[in-house]
């Protein structure tokens, strides 16, 4: 997340971490850093100019000089203003208002507003409880009405049909029946975007605004379109007076001006923000963490979530009294373990909530352990009989052909992954003696030790 700002702006802190004293030259050296960190990642210089002379102001007084160690005070200090500048954790939706409820996402074209509409409607079924209906009334881009049904149907949403060509704002007071009538909690309105912002589409978003009342109106912001989605994020507050704003694509190297500009420019909080791909990468926005994993200091608190919530805990219990039995772990339990594994994006996908010091050294290993490598592995183990994986002793020359010819990877790679999982078998019955491995799996959540 924010690759680019964490790298110079920890670097900065970083240097003042083990200084015993703090002199008036060395908080001015290092607030010059913070400031060609926050203006090289694309924020707007106003907040840059008002963020550092206030880090400036505390780090020169009492508050630093008077510390027992000032270093580490000075990045406490960063750190605070950091949150202050993005704003307050978010709570979600506030979705208490006379059903069906109306959710309306507009921003730019390409800032993900189709996917995070997807990912939107899954978060309010899973984690609200919510019955939702998604539209969209792009009527310029078929595919994306045919995207969004696709994503409506994949997060068990209802889709309100719709197609090129069509009147938007008659699409939108049709769904709005739909909804009614059907009794949805919540509609869910994809709106068309542009390119850059243009007075038609204004027009269009407040027509749409007008008919369906809309409780919500989330402004969705590629974080990696600096000051240009700033400006876009402004004109769309004046038209649409914003409730909240959805940061996406965090997870690529953004530079994250959007993320500390897009607050104080707008005045309206970011609700949401994207960390992937697939439809459960959405998380509430949560300064605190976030400014963490900018300075470098990882988000641990978020990794302990995302694993509790996607590991199978009945599963993980199930295999750790198989092997505490004396059981031997097989093949078939390791696919499970790699398909968790694969689910969570990969290592690389869990390495940036780590603090730095810490990414290094776990770097290699998420190279080695990417979701395409996972995906080819799980591959390999679902090419082989039950019987198979149950017995890898039986796997003969003849086996590991026909096993590598039917999952297309060369047999190298074949005997890597059982050479790998023969040491991974007997570091298990090493554990096990004792009752040693159930309770370190239950430790790591259910996942495999290294």
């Amino acid at each position: 997340m924010f690759d680019t700002l964490t790298e110079k702006l920890s670097l900065a802190v970083r240097a003042m971490s083990g200084r015993g004293r703090l002199s008036d030259d060395n908080i001015a050296d290092a607030v010059r850093q913070v400031r060609m960190a926050l203006l090289d990642a694309d924020v707007a210089l106003p907040i840059v100019k008002a963020f550092t002379e206030s880090v400036k102001t505390r780090a020169i007084g009492v508050e630093v000089t008077k510390s027992v160690t000032p270093g580490q005070t000075f990045i406490k200090i960063v750190h605070e203003e950091l949150v202050r500048l993005m704003g307050e954790a978010s709570t979600g939706l506030n979705l208490r208002a006379q059903r069906p409820v109306v959710v309306m996402l507009a921003g730019l074209q390409g800032a993900g507003k189709t996917t995070t509409a997807g990912k939107l409607a899954r978060w309010l079924i899973e984690k609200e409880k919510k019955k939702v209906l998604m539209v969209s009334t792009d009527v310029y881009r078929p595919a994306a009405i045919l995207q969004l049904q696709t994503l409506a149907t994949q997060v068990g949403a209802g889709f309100a049909a719709s197609h090129g060509g069509e009147d938007p704002v008659a699409i939108a007071r049709r769904a709005l029946t739909e909804a009614s009538l059907q009794a949805y909690d919540v509609l869910l309105l994809d709106t068309a975007g542009r390119l850059h912002v243009d007075a038609d589409m204004m027009a269009e978003v407040q027509m749409l605004d007008t008919v369906l009342k809309a409780h919500q109106r989330l402004f969705v912001v590629d974080s990696m379109a600096g000051q240009d989605a700033v400006n876009a994020a402004r004109a769309f507050d004046e038209a649409l007076s914003l409730t909240g704003v959805v940061l996406t694509k965090t997870d690529g190297d953004a530079r994250g001006g959007a993320a500390l500009s897009v607050r104080q420019i707008t005045g309206k909080p970011i609700i949401f923000v994207g960390t992937g791909e697939k439809s459960d990468a959405l998380e509430l926005f949560q300064p605190e963490r976030i400014a963490s994993r900018i300075l470098g200091m990882g988000d641990v608190l978020s990794l302990v979530e995302q694993v509790q919530s996607q590991v199978d805990q009945e599963k993980a219990e199930k295999l750790a009294q198989k092997i505490s039995k004396g059981k031997a772990f097989d093949l078939a339990d390791l696919r499970d373990q790699l398909s968790q594994l694969y689910n969570m994006g990969g290592v690389s996908a869990l390495l940036d909530k780590l603090p730095a010091q810490m990414q290094a050294k776990a770097s290699a290993a998420a190279n080695a352990v990417n979701p395409k490598a996972l995906k080819r592995q799980i591959g390999i183990i679902d090419s082989m009989t039950p019987r198979e994986r149950r017995r890898p002793d039986m796997l003969d020359s003849s086996r590991k052909r026909r096993i590598a010819n039917g999952s297309g990877v060369p047999l190298p790679e074949l005997n890597r992954l059982l050479k790998q999982f023969d040491h991974m078998q007997k570091t298990m019955k090493k554990f096990a003696r004792g009752g040693m491995l159930k309770n370190m799996m239950r430790g790591l959540g259910g996942r495999l030790p290294p």
